[in-house]
C-alpha cells in the first residue's frame, strides 16, 4: 500500500503548496523536493509492486517509504497547525525563539527524510536493473495469469445450487426475446463458475439452443482470442483469418439459430463487449442468451444486464457445506463414514469455511490426501487459516482472493483495511474533489467495494441502496489481515490478533490487548474502541501518553469506567486528531473550552451524548469542521458564531433557541454555511423563529438533505411559520417529523422541490395534503421513494399519490391506518417496490 500511501501525501502537498504557500513559506523549496522524490517514488513502487517475489531488499525499501511518508504527512500538518495557530491567536513574530527552534528542527527533519528517501530511490533503481526489465515482465505476467475454465464439471461434487441454476433457467427459457443478458457476481470462489456450468449443461437448455459457447475470459481480455475460442466452438476454421475477419464469421455461423454465449470470469470490459456484442445477430423471433460472471457488478452493467436479472448466489448453508465436504474428503471411501471424533472435528473445520464452496473443496482435498487420523485432522482443524493460506496454486481460497485485492484501484487498497467512511475520511484516505465531499466520494468507495463483492451488506435503505451496515466473509478477512501484516498497516500476533507496540499505526481495542508500550514516541495514528464491555482506567493510562492520533472512536463504549476529565484532558493535546467521536458517552455533561484547539478537527460526533448541555464558544475556532452531529441533544442552543464554520458540511442537531437564549446562535446564521449539504434542525415548544428567517434555507444553495423535527412542540406560532419557509432549491431528501399542522406545509410541492426525490414524513398530526402538493397538469413530483409511519390521521389515496409521482417506485408505510388502496400493508410495516 506504500503506493495508496504516497499518493494521498503527494496530493495533500500539492493542495498545501497550492493554498497555503505563505504558511509553509519557509520550508517551500523542501517540500517541493519531497514532492519531486515521492513522485519518482511512484513510478519504481509500480514495477516493484507487480514482482511475484519481493525480495527482502525491496521488502524493507516499502516498508522505510511507508514510514518516511507518514513521517512527512506529520510534518506537512504540524508546520499548517502551528501557522495557523500563530497566525489567528499570537500573531506573533517569526523570529522568536520558540518559532526558530521549531523551524531549525522541521528544516532538519525534512533534510533527514529527502535524503534518505533519495537513498531508497538509488535502492530500488540498482535493484530493478539488476534483475532485468525482461526478469521483471516475466514476473509480471506469472502474476496476471489467465484462469481458464471449462463447461465440463462433475455433477457428483456438486451441492446446493439448484435453487440458483432454475432461477436463471427461468429467467432466459419461458420469455422469447431477442438477446436475454444475464450477469452472475460474487466473491472468488462463490461457485460463479459452477452455477453457469450447470446451465451450460441442463437438458432444457441443451433443448433449446443450438449454439453453445463457453469463453472464459479472465483478467487480460484478448480480443483475437476470444474470438478463435468462439469460432472453434461453432466448427469454424481460423486458420489466415484476421481480426476484421472473425466477427462476421461469427454473426454468419449463428444467423437464424438460437444460441447460448457464457463469458466466464470477465474483470474488465474496455470496448471489447462493444465490438462483439454488435456483431451478434439478433432478429424478432429468435431467442438467444448471453451469461457473464464476474466478480463486480459494475462490469455487469456496463455490458448491458439490467439490475433485474444480476444473481449473487449465497453461501452454501451448514448441512450443505457438510455435504459437500464429504463428498470431496470421502470420495475414496464410497460407504464409509468418519467415526465421531473426526466428524466432530470436520464440521468445525467446515464452519471456518463460512459457506465457502472453494473454501470447502480445498479444504477437503487436502484432508483427502491425509490418513483419517484424529492427530492429523486437529493440527489442521487449529491451524486452519495457515493452511489455506500456505496452499499453492491458482486454485487456492486466498489466491482466488488475492486477485481481487491486487485488482483494486489503489484509492480503495487502504480503504478495505478500515471500515466506516469515517473513518476512512479522518485518516486522509478519501479526500474531496471538485463539487463531491470526502463523505460522499468514501460511500462512493464503499459501495465499489460491495460491488467487487469484497464487502457484503447486512442492512441498506430501501429507497436508493444506501449501506447502514457491512460486514466481511470470514476469509476476505482473513486475507485483510494478512495483507495488513504484510504492509504494516496494523500489528498482528500469528492468530490474527491485534498486538500493539510503539511502531503500531491502527488499533481496534478490546480491552484484551497489553497497551503497556504505547508512549509519547508511539506512531499510533487511529485508536477504535471495539465492544462496549467496561474497560477499566488503569487499561487506558498508557493511551492517555499518546500524542499522534489522527482518528478517535470510543462510539462503541460508554466509559463508564473512565473518568471524564482526564479522558478530555488527553483529547484536547492531540493535535493532529481529525476525527472524534464521543457517540454514546453519558457522562460527558460540557466540553472544555480548549476543544477550540484541535484546528485539525474534521468530524466531530457527540450523538447519544443525553447529558451534554452546552457546546463551549470555542467550538467556532474549529474552521476544518465537515461534520457536526449532536442527533437529537438536550442543550437548548448552540453558541453563536456558528456561522464562522464556513467548511461545514454535515450539522446535525442544530436546535433553534428561544428568544431569552442571547447567546445562541439564530437559525439566520446557518445562511453562511455555504458549503452545507445535509442540515437536521430541531424546534421544540420555546424555540423562537423571526419572520426575517423565513427565507435562511433558500440561501443554502448546496443543501441536498434537510430533516425538521419538532418533537415536543406544540406552539401554533411554529407551525404557522414553518408553513411559511422558503425551501432550498435543489433539496434531493426531506425528513418531516412530530409535524402538527393539519395539511402538509404549502412549500412541500413540486414546484418548489423539483429535484426532490426522497419524501420521509413520520409521526404528527396530518390529515390532508395541501392543495399545492398535487402540482398540476405539467407540474408532477420526481420523488422516487416515499416513506410514511404513524400518522394516523393521513387521508390519501394510492390513485392520487400515483398520479401526483409518476416516478415512485419504493414505498414504506406503517401505521397509517387512514390510507386508501395502497399496495401494501398499511397498519404494520408495508413495502412496496415497483
Amino acid at each position: 500500500m506504500a503506493d495508496a500511501i504516497i499518493q494521498v501525501v503527494a496530493g495533500k502537498l500539492i493542495d498545501a503548496l497550492k493554498e497555503h504557500s505563505g504558511r509553509v513559506l519557509e520550508f517551500r523549496s523542501q517540500f517541493m523536493e519531497l514532492k519531486t522524490q515521492l513522485d519518482f517514488m511512484k513510478s519504481f513502487l509500480a514495477d516493484a509492486n507487480k514482482l511475484k517475489r519481493k525480495e527482502e531488499t525491496v521488502k524493507t525499501t516499502l516498508s522505510m517509504i511507508r514510514e518516511l511518508t507518514y513521517d512527512a504527512e506529520d510534518i506537512l500538518t504540524d508546520c499548517l497547525l502551528r501557522a495557523e495557530f500563530r497566525d489567528h491567536v499570537f500573531r506573533c513574530n517569526h523570529f522568536l525563539p520558540r518559532e526558530m527552534i521549531f523551524q531549525h528542527r522541521t528544516s532538519k527533519r525534512l533534510k533527514d527524510i529527502n535524503g534518505r528517501i533519495e537513498k531508497m530511490h538509488k535502492v530500488l533503481k540498482t535493484y530493478l536493473k539488476t534483475i532485468g526489465q525482461q526478469g521483471v515482465h516475466d514476473d509480471v505476467s506469472s502474476v496476471v495469469h489467465r484462469r481458464w475454465t471449462s463447461p465440463a464439471f462433475d455433477e457428483s461434487r456438486i451441492v446446493g445450487l439448484a435453487e440458483d441454476t432454475m432461477k436463471i433457467i427461468g429467467w432466459i427459457l419461458p420469455t422469447k426475446k431477442q438477446l436475454h443478458q444475464v450477469g452472475i457476481i460474487g466473491m472468488g470462489g462463490l461457485g460463479k463458475t459452477t452455477i453457469t456450468q450447470k446451465i451450460f449443461n441442463n437438458h432444457a437448455i441443451l433443448e433449446r439452443f443450438e449454439e453453445r459457447i463457453w469463453v472464459s475470459i479472465s483478467q487480460t481480455v484478448n480480443e483475437e482470442e476470444t474470438m478463435k475460442t468462439m469460432l472453434k466452438q461453432l466448427g469454424e476454421d481460423t486458420y489466415g483469418l484476421d481480426m476484421g475477419q472473425m466477427l462476421p464469421k461469427i454473426k454468419q455461423a449463428l444467423e437464424g439459430k438460437d444460441y447460448l454465449i457464457v463469458l466466464d470470469d470477465v474483470w474488465s470490459v474496455h470496448g471489447w463487449w462493444e465490438r462483439l456484442l454488435a456483431g451478434l445477430p439478433k432478429r424478432e423471433g429468435q431467442s438467444s442468451a448471453v451469461i457473464i460472471t464476474t466478480r463486480k457488478e459494475s462490469v455487469a452493467i456496463e455490458m448491458g444486464v439490467e439490475k433485474a436479472r444480476i444473481h449473487q448466489p449465497r453461501v452454501l448453508n451448514e448441512e450443505e457445506s457438510w455435504a459437500l465436504f464429504c463428498r470431496i474428503a470421502f470420495s475414496s471411501e464410497k460407504e464409509a463414514k468418519p467415526h465421531y471424533e473426526l466428524e466432530e472435528l470436520g464440521k468445525d473445520i467446515v464452519k471456518k469455511c463460512c459457506g465457502l464452496p472453494l473454501a470447502i473443496k480445498t479444504v477437503g482435498g487436502l484432508l483427502k490426501s491425509k490418513t483419517l487420523s484424529t492427530d492429523v485432522w486437529r493440527r489442521i482443524h487449529n491451524n486452519f487459516h495457515d493452511e489455506l493460506a500456505t496452499r499453492e496454486g491458482e486454485s487456492s481460497v486466498m489466491a482466488s482472493l488475492q486477485l481481487s485485492y491486487d485488482e483494486l484501484p489503489t484509492r480503495l487498497k487502504q480503504c478495505l483495511a478500515e471500515q466506516l467512511v469515517h473513518w476512512w475520511v479522518g485518516e486522509g484516505f478519501v479526500q474531496g474533489k471538485d463539487s463531491r465531499t470526502a463523505i460522499e466520494l468514501a460511500f462512493d468507495y464503499l459501495s465499489e467495494l460491495i460491488s467487487r463483492c469484497l464487502v457484503e451488506v447486512v442492512k441498506h435503505r430501501g429507497f436508493d441502496g444506501r449501506v447502514y451496515t457491512c460486514k466481511m466473509h470470514d476469509l476476505v478477512r482473513d486475507l485483510t489481515i494478512k495483507i495488513a501484516r504484510e504492509e504494516s498497516f496494523c500489528s498482528f500476533d500469528e492468530h490474527g490478533k491485534q498486538r500493539p507496540s510503539i511502531q503500531s499505526r491502527r488499533l481496534g481495542f478490546t480491552g484484551e490487548e497489553d497497551v503497556k508500550s504505547l508512549n509519547k514516541k508511539s506512531k499510533l495514528r487511529a485508536f477504535l474502541m471495539m465492544n462496549s464491555s467496561p474497560v477499566s482506567h488503569d487499561k487506558t493510562i498508557p493511551l492517555f501518553r499518546v500524542r499522534s492520533l489522527r482518528v478517535l472512536d470510543f462510539s462503541l463504549n460508554k466509559l463508564e469506567n473512565i473518568p471524564i476529565h482526564k479522558l478530555l484532558h488527553w483529547i484536547i493535546s492531540l493535535q493532529r486528531l481529525s476525527y472524534l467521536n464521543l457517540r454514546g458517552v453519558a457522562s460527558l455533561k460540557e466540553l472544555p473550552q480548549l476543544i477550540g484547539e484541535l484546528r485539525n478537527l474534521q468530524l466531530l460526533v457527540l450523538n447519544g451524548c443525553n447529558n451534554l448541555q452546552k457546546l463551549p464558544s470555542s467550538i467556532t475556532n474549529l474552521q476544518k469542521l465537515n461534520v457536526l452531529d449532536l442527533g437529537y441533544p438536550m442543550m437548548r442552543y448552540l453558541p453563536q458564531g456558528l456561522g464562522r464554520l464556513s467548511n461545514l458540511q454535515e450539522l446535525s442537531g442544530f436546535t433553534v433557541p428561544s428568544e431569552a437564549d442571547r447567546n445562541g446562535c439564530r437559525l439566520g446564521e446557518l445562511q453562511w454555511l455555504s458549503k452545507l449539504k445535509v442540515l437536521r434542525v430541531n424546534i421544540n415548544e420555546e424555540s423562537d423563529i423571526a419572520e426575517e428567517e423565513l427565507t435562511v434555507l433558500s440561501h443554502l444553495k448546496q443543501l441536498k438533505v434537510l430533516s425538521i423535527n419538532t418533537e415536543g412542540c406544540e406552539k401554533e406560532e411554529n407551525f404557522r411559520k414553518l408553513d411559511g419557509l422558503s425551501p432550498p432549491p435543489h433539496l434531493e431528501e426531506l425528513y418531516l417529523r412530530y409535524y402538527r399542522g393539519v395539511t402538509t406545509p404549502m412549500w412541500m410541492n413540486p414546484k418548489s422541490l423539483r429535484d426532490l426525490h426522497y419524501l420521509c414524513i413520520e409521526n404528527g398530526d396530518l390529515q390532508f395534503v395541501h392543495p399545492s402538493f398535487e402540482g398540476g397538469k405539467t407540474i408532477t413530483w420526481k420523488v422516487e421513494g416515499l416513506c410514511l409511519k404513524f400518522l394516523a390521521r393521513l387521508q390519501v389515496e394510492w390513485d392520487l399519490v400515483q398520479s401526483v409521482m409518476p416516478r415512485i417506485r419504493y414505498v414504506e408505510v406503517s401505521h397509517c391506518y387512514m390510507l386508501k388502496s395502497f399496495p401494501c400493508n398499511t397498519e404494520k410495516l408495508g413495502v412496496w417496490r415497483k
